[in-house]
Order: C-alpha cells, then structure tokens, then sequence
C-alpha cells in the first residue's frame, strides 16, 4: 500500500493544486514532485519568472507565498512504479474536512487527466461542494507527459488569473 503526503497549505492559500499520487521517487525523498524529470516546479517558479530553488523548505515556502496549495487527490492505493495507470484499490483523501478547514480555496486546479477523473470517481459524488468553487484540468507535469515545456507553461498560467494577477509578460 502507498501512502500520500500531507498537504502543503497554509490559511493564505486560494488554488489547490491536486495530483495523483507522489512517485516512487517522491516518496523516496518525502517530496512532492521529486523527480527531477517532473517540471512542476519549473512551472510554478516559471509562471512567476524566477530560477527554482534547489531547497525542498524553500520550494515550500515560495509555493505559500504565491497561495497555492498542493495535495493529492488520493490517500493511499496500491500501484506498482510511479505510473498512474497502474493504480489500483484508489482511496481518497478527505476533501470535506479539508474544504471546511481551508475556506478561502476558490480554485482547484488538476495536474492532470487522472488527477481529475480519480476526483470524479471518488469524491464528487460523495460531498456537497460550496457555491462558486471551480475546477480546471491542467497539462501534466509529468515526464511521460510529452507536450513541450513552452506549452505546458503557457497553459498553467491560466493560474495567474485565479491569484489575482494579470500577466503582462509577454
């Protein structure tokens, strides 16, 4: 059985960004998006143009300042490697308490089909959700994954919009 990590969150935060589950890599380092291959935050530091930090801790604190969160739409599932289509026995994570907990997340951004369909598999249907709440399917991160970086980025800057930022950089 795997396991997910905690989220990364603060009462700040406005975006969630959920993926699958933490790679076997990931869970090695008790990092989410350890593999170096994975680009997610090369994206997250690239939508604000800067250099991406080398320190987990550091990694942690610009991703709060920027009010995003990130978790896993699953608790824990029994899979084989890192590969989401290997998945089996999905159990999710409480996102109930978790939204009563978190308030102010206006927006839910996906890193990923699986991510989604995983979500309306095994949550929408179970909870009420609060009026106004969105959610968006984004580009994986994910090395397997085979749409250019350049392009990726441009689509999770949609992700400026939902901070409150305009993007002028053109």
């Amino acid at each position: 059985m795997t396991t997910s990590f905690e989220p990364i969150i603060d009462k700040n935060c406005k975006i969630l960004i959920l993926g699958t589950m933490p790679s076997v890599r990931s869970l090695e380092k008790q990092q989410y998006y350890g593999n170096k291959r994975n680009q997610f935050w090369k994206i997250i530091y690239g939508l604000s143009n800067k250099e991406v930090e080398e320190d987990y801790e550091n990694r942690k604190t610009f991703l709060l300042n920027q009010h995003i969160a990130i978790w896993d739409v699953l608790k824990s599932c029994d899979r084989e490697g890192s590969s989401d289509s290997k998945i089996i026995n999905p159990v999710s994570n409480d996102f109930e308490t978790f939204f009563n907990q978190y308030p102010g997340i206006k927006t839910v951004f996906f890193n990923g089909s699986k991510a989604e369909e995983l979500f309306i598999k095994l949550v929408i249907g179970k909870m009420c959700f609060k009026e106004g709440l969105l959610f968006y399917r984004l580009p994986s991160t994910s090395p397997a994954n085979a749409i250019r970086f350049k392009d990726k980025l441009e689509r999770w800057k949609v992700i400026l919009s939902y901070l409150g930022f305009i993007d002028n950089r053109q």
